[in-house]
């Protein structure tokens, strides 16, 4: 199984703002991660999960650290060889292992930032973005996952209130009062949580 930190893939597009998807696919949303047969990644008989990687050579020693670092939680453990960083293409990644080579691109310029790595790397671990639980509509005004979990404003998998605003304005409005969201800056309680129930248990 190959992940790939890249330029872009050439036989996908992106959804949902990060999200790539095969142009060929009709794209199906569930309630549930990982519900398709080989999207979750495998774990050995050791009891760990391993993600092998590749960091594209021009990436700085810096920058190589901030995504590896990312790594370092749940019960994963570094494999070789098989995510790849070339990005000048954008912040997105398939959801979930797909296939032998996987995209999943961090732009410099704006992605190498612990939420950014860690959204995408949730992604590339089987994860939709929190706004998009099924359960979203007792929470903000807009359809999501229903993980098991309560729904996580604090999320780093949840978009802020104007994310893919055609004119800046508001796009997802809070039914709790004095609930802000879309600014965490690293996983929270439940992201975690979430990575050890799919993986650790």
């Amino acid at each position: 199984m190959r992940v790939v930190f890249s330029v872009g893939d050439e036989d996908s597009e992106i959804k949902d703002g990060d999200v790539m998807v095969p142009k060929s696919h009709v794209r199906k949303r569930n309630a549930d991660p990982c519900v398709n047969k080989g999207c979750k990644w495998p774990r050995s008989e050791d009891m760990k999960v391993y993600v092998p990687y590749v960091i594209a050579n021009n990436y700085s020693e810096y920058y190589s650290a901030m995504t590896t670092d990312q790594f370092l939680w749940f019960c994963f453990s570094h494999g070789d060889g098989t995510i790849h960083n070339i990005t000048q293409h954008s912040c997105s990644s398939k959801v979930g292992r797909r296939g032998n080579r996987q995209m999943l691109s961090l732009k410099k310029n704006g992605c190498i930032k612990t939420r950014k790595i860690q959204h995408e790397l949730m992604h590339a671990l089987g994860f939709h973005h929190e706004h998009m639980r099924s359960d979203r509509d007792e929470y903000i005004k807009t359809p999501t996952l229903n993980l098991g979990t309560p729904y996580d404003y604090g999320s780093v998998m949840q978009s802020n209130s104007k994310s893919f605003s055609k004119n800046g304005n508001t796009t997802m409005v809070a039914l709790r009062s004095n609930v802000t969201f879309g600014l965490a800056k690293e996983m929270s309680y439940w992201d975690i949580e979430r990575v050890n129930r799919l993986y650790c248990r």
